[in-house]
């Protein structure tokens, strides 16, 4: 696996670690659809929750989040609505959160910051 697949999956771990540390329930991991990969479908109460995870071992080519181009965003969306037909259920209310990590596997502490309903 190359570096930077395996730095993003440790980076998904992160993410799916956190969510789950504050009470969000992981329903899936790395959903592909024709639209693209869902990294995390996550469940906050009555809430599905999208999470894109964008990892980075450093800032020296700009934080993690600014990654997510409004392309990306777009087909973050249509995966999501991609997977409420597939998964239908009495959910109806959903967003697309980013969550940003800092670090590398080993290393200290990553730094993590999640940035909810990136879509307006």
């Amino acid at each position: 696996m190359a570096r930077q697949q395996t730095i993003g999956k440790w980076g998904e771990g992160v993410a799916a670690q956190f969510l789950q540390e504050k009470g969000y329930e992981i329903l899936q991991r790395n959903v592909r659809s024709s639209y693209g990969e869902l990294d995390i479908v996550a469940r906050w109460g009555a809430m599905i929750i999208f999470v894109e995870v964008k990892t980075r071992t450093s800032s020296s080519f700009g934080l993690p989040e600014i990654s997510v181009s409004p392309r990306k965003i777009r087909h973050l969306v249509d995966a999501a609505q991609a997977f409420m037909q597939l998964y239908p259920g009495p959910e109806e209310a959903w967003r697309v959160d980013v969550i940003a990590i800092e670090g590398r596997p080993g290393g200290p502490d990553p730094h993590i910051e999640m940035f909810e309903n990136v879509v307006s």
